[in-house]
């Protein structure tokens, strides 16, 4: 099956869409949830579970898998799918994000990222013809190109520099990228990703630069790297009417629910986020009123299942007692139930998005849950999300540096 994508409904109060991915492993309807399987896996989920759950398709790292355990070993094993068990459609990101996360340990030059490994602090460059090699052995159906996002929050200078550099890579990439015929089974589809931080002006030139590259596909990056939600949707509201109508539109790290269906309203048909699995291993689980935390002690006896009318294998089979019990005991197990049950609550509330859109109720489903769904303080959340990035790189750094000193130490 060769790559395609197919508008199946509009919906007419919205911008909402449902359409088809065809990928040579299978067919997407979208709007999508796609789990994130960062390092060859969706932490705590096996292959089997995401498919019972609803998963499509799932989204790799070329970064994490270039370091660990190296996108030759993965190619000579047979490739992504077959290394992971996975053999529905899956997505690789190029490893933008995750290098520039590594702000204190890489150098960005018109080549590409010269940087130290976060592993084992062994240095590393990857250019876009080498993230593309890296893509291309590793096989997914659909490969990111390699972009730059500009920082929260940057100069306007520093932003046009990362959108320029962004726009060089992305011609790079198309020009190295080895697998682009799309009418043979294997091709794999190139999306290229918009940025131009939070300037408006940026983000419409990006995006129409992109556009004249003919990609098969269009990301916006570049968001929710702690900036306040409505400067997010601004952006947004700007570059997806500007993207092809014919192509998907892939939102980038946005994955809270109200995120997907405000995504969705605008005109986005595909989402990825660790958010489900990083907040289920934390004991927090979703519901159409907003998280609950099964630590808290009205779950001890609680008989029924965390959320009634949820058709997950978690809620079908387990008291919300059971894994009260699960969490407090620090048993392993607590993960994976936890995880699914969020996970199927993202893919189950797409579904449900998909069919709104075609049946006509979309903006009745829009309002309804939005109204209902109790998110975090957008002050808090920002500020957590600000202490996640800064946390990550800290221990990035710190990590890289112990190894070096391990490695320099002279032997016994």
């Amino acid at each position: 099956m060769s790559f395609s994508f197919t508008l199946d409904s509009t919906d007419p109060d919205s911008r909402a869409r449902a359409g088809r991915l065809s990928t040579p492993h299978g067919e997407v309807l979208t709007p999508v949830f796609m789990p994130v399987g960062t390092q060859g896996t969706v932490k705590a989920v096996a292959p089997r579970d995401l498919r019972e759950l609803g998963a499509q398709i799932v989204l790799g790292n070329a970064y994490h898998l270039y370091l660990r355990p190296s996108h030759e070993t993965i190619a000579r094993l047979g490739g992504l799918h077959r290394f992971t068990g996975w053999d529905g459609p899956m997505l690789t990101d190029s490893g933008g994000f995750q290098v520039f996360s590594l702000a204190h340990i890489r150098k960005v030059t018109e080549e590409g990222v010269l940087f130290r490994s976060h592993l084992d602090g062994s240095q590393h460059f990857l250019s876009p013809e080498v993230v593309m090699e890296v893509e291309e052995a590793l096989g997914a159906d659909i490969a990111m190109a390699l972009d730059q996002p500009a920082p929260y929050p940057s100069s306007y200078e520093e932003t046009r520099a990362a959108t320029e550099l962004t726009h060089r890579w992305a011609e790079r990439c198309l020009a190295a990228h080895r697998r682009p015929d799309q009418a043979r089974p294997g091709g794999q589809a190139l999306f290229g990703i918009v940025q131009g931080g939070l300037e408006p002006d940026l983000r419409r030139w990006s995006a129409q630069t992109l556009v004249q590259m003919g990609f098969p596909g269009y990301a916006i990056g570049g968001l929710s790297l702690g900036e306040p939600k409505e400067r997010t949707w601004a952006m947004v509201d700007i570059v997806a009417p500007l993207l092809p109508p014919e192509k998907p539109r892939y939102l980038m790290g946005m994955g809270s629910p109200v995120d997907l269906l405000e995504g969705v309203v605008r005109g986005i048909d595909m989402f990825d986020c660790s958010f489900p699995t990083r907040i289920a291993r934390n004991g927090a689980l979703l519901t159409p009123e907003g998280r609950v935390n099964i630590r808290n002690a009205r779950f001890r006896d609680e008989a029924g299942p965390v959320l009634p009318d949820c058709d997950c294998a978690t809620c079908s089979t387990f008291s919300a007692a059971y894994l009260h019990h699960l969490f407090v005991s620090q048993e392993l197990l607590a993960y994976q139930l936890a995880s699914v049950h969020n996970l199927r609550f993202m893919v189950r509330l797409m579904e449900r998005a998909r069919a709104a859109i075609v049946a006509g109720t979309f903006e009745e489903l829009y309002h309804t849950f939005v109204a209902g769904y109790q998110e975090s303080d957008p002050e808090v959340r920002a500020e957590q999300k600000a202490r996640w990035l800064a946390a990550r790189q800290r221990k990035d750094v710190l990590t890289a540096q112990q190894t070096r000193a391990q490695t320099s130490a002279p032997a016994d």
